[in-house]
């Protein structure tokens, strides 16, 4: 019976946490039946895209798009009543069919997926990073605030419970303003220094482009994969994922990969936005492939009540000064933010206040962020009612331009002081195709 009363209490917070929302939104949603499915359109329906695909299913799912026929042809088989075709811009052809689509193809063609779905007014859910580059991020931004209608990016654990509490417990002083954050991932994907092969061994064998080729699986659409990026020969070092993440044209590495999920966090906590200054350090960077180790500083003006803050991601080998001297829990990755009362670690799923001597007595915020519904449902649910999302593409935008920021800084070698406004590094004219590149013939964003 106590089990059945906070059901029925969580359900009636959440149908008037609706009714709440609906009450301002647009008098369309207002008499839209909450039951109703949405016709779902699914761009990538393999690997990552498969699940995500898998966490919508619930709604009609009326359209299957991957440059692998033999993912279209397997989801197929559950989805009979959905169209299937390997281009997604044959998709958009017959855009009256669908509601909203959900983008899980590869990094860079992101942006060439989102933009037009945005464009016919269509909801659109978006695997991370959202982009592959800082311009292709500024577009979908302005776009998606155009079309008013219900974006979220795929970083999942935002939707946990572990976060939010290190949100409200950052928020409201627990450790005292902060003015340093370290983040750290000891993932080692990438162009491997003899440090990183000394400690990790021969993870993924990357150097060069190889001089060979692979044949083309009979399944792939190899040109279309490739998409906008520069034609080069098929080989199994690209393909299938996420291989491609490492090299430049296809990917933007670590960084803006794990990224967006832990630099998700402090982004959040200590509502950062746009950097002032960004610098990085690592192995000479390579032409074609992202690193294995590196690290990148970025630094960021006070903030309302919030002191100006320097925030340090380290990948790889790379780890903070205090986790090398073991002044902290020895994790495998993690967030350590420094304030002037204490410090707060955390990694996915825990977190702990620092000393913990100090806090042994210390009495935590009353929650003030909701409990998710779940990160699809969230977004889902916003589709439908137009309540608002937490991953949009106005926050998760401005992730994604930070995150590959301390790429341009990294591959320049230099100092980068950001010019928002105009998306320019300033006196630093090499970053400016890294800002913005050029297309394969044929493919055109705006």
């Amino acid at each position: 019976m106590v089990r059945d009363r906070a059901l029925s209490r969580r359900q009636f917070l959440q149908t008037t946490a609706a009714a709440s929302l609906l009450s301002g939104a647009p008098a369309f949603l207002r008499g839209q039946n909450l039951n109703s499915k949405l016709n779902i359109a699914i761009v990538g329906c393999g690997g990552r895209g498969g699940s995500n695909l898998s966490s919508v299913q619930s709604e009609n799912i009326v359209g299957l798009c991957d440059v692998n026929s033999s993912h279209v042809d397997r989801e197929g088989e559950k989805f009979q009543q959905a169209r299937r075709t390997t281009d997604f811009r044959r998709l958009f052809d017959k855009d009256k069919e669908f509601d909203a689509v959900v983008v899980s193809c590869c990094e860079h063609t992101h942006a060439f997926a989102t933009l037009p779905a945005l464009q016919l007014g269509k909801h659109v859910y978006c695997e991370k990073p959202l982009t592959h580059s800082i311009w292709e991020a500024r577009i979908i931004r302005e776009a998606a605030a155009k079309a008013k209608v219900a974006t979220q990016m795929g970083t999942q654990i935002h939707a946990g419970d572990n976060y939010r509490r290190v949100v409200e417990l950052i928020q409201a002083g627990a450790i005292g303003p902060v003015r340093e954050c370290h983040v750290w991932v000891s993932r080692a994907w990438g162009r491997q220094s003899p440090e990183d092969a000394k400690k990790f061994g021969d993870i993924v064998n990357l150097q060069e482009r190889p001089a060979e080729t692979s044949p083309i699986p009979a399944n792939l659409d190899w040109d279309l994969w490739l998409g906008p990026a520069p034609e080069r020969p098929f080989h199994e070092v690209y393909f299938p994922g996420p291989k491609w993440y490492r090299w430049w044209d296809f990917g933007s590495g670590t960084m803006s990969d794990l990224g967006s999920h832990w630099n998700d966090l402090p982004f959040w906590a200590l509502k950062l936005q746009t950097p002032r200054v960004i610098t990085a350090e690592g192995p000479p960077p390579h032409a074609e492939l992202a690193p294995a180790s590196m690290q990148a500083t970025y630094e960021y003006d006070a903030r309302g009540d919030m002191p100006a803050v320097k925030m340090i991601w380290y990948q790889g080998v790379n780890k903070p000064q205090i986790w090398q001297d073991k002044g902290i829990p020895q994790w495998d990755s993690g967030c350590l933010f420094i304030g002037d009362k204490g410090m707060l670690l955390s990694d996915y799923g825990k977190h702990v206040l620092l000393p913990e001597d100090d806090f042994k007595d210390f009495a935590r915020p009353e929650p003030f962020i909701p409990k998710s519904i779940g990160h699809h449902a969230e977004w889902l649910h916003a589709c439908k009612t137009g309540a608002p999302t937490t991953c949009n593409f106005e926050y998760a935008g401005l992730l994604t331009e930070a995150n590959h920021l301390g790429n341009v800084a990294y591959r320049t070698g230099k100092k980068i002081e950001w010019d928002a406004t105009n998306l320019k590094a300033k006196g630093v004219p090499e970053a400016d195709p890294i800002i913005r590149r050029e297309y394969r013939a044929g493919w055109k964003l705006v």
